[in-house]
């Protein structure tokens, strides 16, 4: 008769999520995962496969329970500036906080750390950054076409370099002690959309 796991393989990888998040990839051992998941190694591969496997799964459940109001929020009838701005500003707030601080973005975490040389890592990031960028290029171009934005510009580089901004962000409001950075480099931004 099968044993039956003795563990919630959801909770096991969301713990597993939160200690990569928190210390990243390479500092983070499988003796670590043991000790934090509290299963066995046996069970974790068992269950996840390898570390680089965990991590993957980590990152994958991470961006699957990122903000859904992001593309609603975006699309929305009406407007379109005053989503955008609400968005760089939360991104802004978000970034400022002591918790954004404490870990930034497990995304933008894995980027800096991982997408450079790992593959698998760099689909999920380009992915999940798709998932950002492409509604604000909609808003973008819902906004011109409404009159929001004037004609001559472009959208789509608005759209990523108001994306860019916002990865900036967060990086800089993980190292920084002053909130005030990336506020202003906030504000500075939207004043290109009128």
């Amino acid at each position: 008769m099968a044993r039956t796991k003795e563990f919630d393989p959801d909770a096991a990888l969301q713990s597993a999520l939160e200690l990569f998040w928190r210390r990243g990839y390479e500092a983070t051992s499988m003796a670590d995962l043991v000790e934090h998941l509290g299963i066995g190694r046996a069970s974790i591969y068992a269950t996840f496969g390898n570390k680089h496997e965990l991590y993957l799964k980590a990152l994958d459940r991470y961006a699957e329970t990122r903000d859904p109001r992001l593309v609603s929020d975006l699309s929305q009838p009406g407007p379109a500036l005053p989503a955008v701005r609400a968005l760089v500003r939360s991104f802004a707030a978000e970034a400022a906080s002591p918790e954004e601080r404490r870990h930034g973005c497990f995304i933008t975490n894995s980027a800096a750390e991982l997408a450079p040389h790992d593959p698998a890592v760099a689909r999920r990031v380009e992915i999940s950054w798709e998932h950002v960028e492409t509604p604000l290029y909609a808003a973008l171009v819902r906004a011109q076409a409404q009159g929001e934005l004037p004609e001559d510009r472009d959208p789509r580089a608005l759209a990523r370099m108001l994306f860019v901004l916002m990865q900036g962000l967060r990086v800089v409001g993980k190292a920084s002690q002053d909130p005030a950075r990336v506020r202003d480099a906030a504000e500075q931004a939207l004043a290109m959309l009128d």
